[in-house]
């Protein structure tokens, strides 16, 4: 009867989640999905199998759909999916259903949590504050309570999402879904670069989790031939916020001029630790 859940994190949001289910959840084993990515085919042992990860662009990250297409889901009889994002719509469970249907599978329940956002490009963006990070913390874990309860159970959840903040037209979430499915083909090349206040300390290179950021000469080099998992984990861990977005896909980055969010529960060692 055990439980394994499944997560992708790249600034700590969702591992913080994985990581308090584990605690309300006998017998669960938690996996860090890129740690398998390099299998042809991913086995699972788990009755109940849950899925952890944040929203990228509206939909699935690229890791996490790269995951699930190589599950072999032989063991499942109950499967989640638990989404953190900061405020937009999204279609990652539809995105998730359509590989899990070739499989004979579907998502028996999946749940989407409001959490801090992790994207200083933007003009307005600020980092949450710490009366922020309580009440979204606070939420979060009456919201886990919740889900305990169904997993445990085995109840079936598919609620619509209307708890989101910011909402989408039509057109601005088609031309969101096609920069994600851009970025994932292209792999995010010229998107990153340092500046002069990089000290050459190699977090950017730890925390990368496609292995894209090679240190060369003590200075961060986003290689081309390796894409990138879009997580942003170089960007809020670098303690001298020297890594920055070019404004390759919006009208001006405002990285240069903004602060960072890791999620105060989750170190640079914990994000490493999922390769």
């Amino acid at each position: 009867m055990s439980t394994e859940i499944y997560y992708f994190s790249g600034t700590g949001n969702s591992l913080y989640v994985a990581r308090e289910l584990q605690k309300r959840i006998p017998e669960t084993n938690l996996i860090p999905m890129v740690s398998l990515l390099d299998k042809d085919i991913i086995e699972t042992s788990g009755e109940t199998l849950g899925f952890v990860f944040p929203i990228h662009g509206m939909t699935v990250p690229i890791p996490v759909k790269k995951f699930i297409k190589k599950l072999h889901l032989k063991s499942a009889k109950y499967i989640f999916a638990i989404a953190t994002r900061a405020a937009t719509p999204h279609r990652a469970f539809i995105a998730i259903e359509k590989i899990l249907k070739k499989n004979g599978k579907v998502l028996d329940s999946f749940f989407t949590l409001n959490m801090a956002s992790n994207d200083p490009k933007f003009e307005d963006w600020h980092p949450a504050t710490g009366e922020e990070l309580a009440e979204l913390e606070s939420e979060v874990k009456n919201k886990l309570d919740s889900i305990q309860n169904i997993v445990l159970n085995k109840e079936k959840s598919r609620e619509k999402d209307t708890n989101f903040t910011v909402p989408v037209n039509f057109v601005l979430e088609r031309l969101v879904l096609l920069g994600m499915a851009f970025a994932e083909y292209d792999g995010a090349k010229d998107y990153f670069y340092s500046d002069s206040k990089c000290k050459g300390c190699g977090t950017c290179e730890k925390v990368c989790l496609s292995g894209k950021i090679k240190m060369v000469n003590k200075k961060p080099v986003w290689q081309e031939n390796v894409k990138s998992y879009m997580c942003y984990a170089c960007l809020n861990y670098c303690p001298a916020q020297a890594v920055q977005i070019k404004s390759k896909f919006y009208m001006n980055s405002y990285t240069e001029e903004n602060e960072r969010y890791p999620h105060p529960y989750a170190t640079a060692n914990d994000i490493a630790g999922q390769k």
